[in-house]
């Protein structure tokens, strides 16, 4: 079975990567006719965290277009088998899926074998629905510009964070960075003509 491309579009936090993201998805759309869905890896877990996923599914229906919204904050795989072969999929966000995937069971974060399996079953998930679909857009946070510190919590979950990163960008068609809302092309020719 062929691959989907794959777009990775990382930036600091607000930086409007979401919004990027979200247009490159619908313009995509346009051009192809597939359907759009957004997979949500955010959970309401506090007042502020409910007030973002409200923002964000308040612009999504801004652009008049018609998402399909998943929210899967864990176990991203199982979402493979519902994707088309002229769908986009825009997955918002590396980092929350990793922290909810590390954190998920109580403790097991400081094992190594642990790690590296939360770590391969995102890129497993990713690459199942990359297979199934017509282009992925994975968005991720840059969280490793700030000094890590002695924290062995922030280390583990900023190294497996920082090699994810990578590895996106490795098997990327297109990578972009989002400064001040700025699309800063790092890798590929762009998907859309508006990019």
């Amino acid at each position: 079975m062929a691959k989907g491309s794959l777009m990775f579009i990382s930036g600091g936090v607000r930086s409007g990567k979401s919004s990027f993201a979200e247009k490159a998805a619908a313009d995509l759309a346009k051009q192809t006719g597939g359907k759009l869905h957004y997979i949500a890896a955010g959970k309401a877990c506090d007042s502020e965290m409910e007030a973002r996923i409200l923002r964000h599914k308040e612009d999504r229906k801004k652009n008049g277009i018609s998402w399909t919204t998943w929210e899967q904050p864990v176990r991203l795989a199982e979402l493979s088998g519902v994707f088309g072969d002229k769908d986009i999929v825009l997955f918002d966000c590396l980092t929350t899926l990793l922290n909810n995937e590390l954190f998920s069971a109580e403790n097991l974060w400081r094992k190594q074998d642990f790690q590296e399996k939360v770590s391969s079953d995102i890129l497993h998930a990713i690459n199942e629905i990359r297979k199934r679909c017509k282009t992925i857009i994975v968005v991720s946070n840059e969280v490793l510009n700030e000094p890590i510190g002695g924290n062995e919590l922030v280390f583990i979950y900023g190294k497996i964070l920082g090699c994810l990163h990578q590895k996106m960008v490795e098997i990327a068609n297109q990578a972009y960075l989002i400064e001040s809302g700025i699309p800063i092309q790092m890798k590929g020719e762009p998907a859309c003509k508006e990019l």
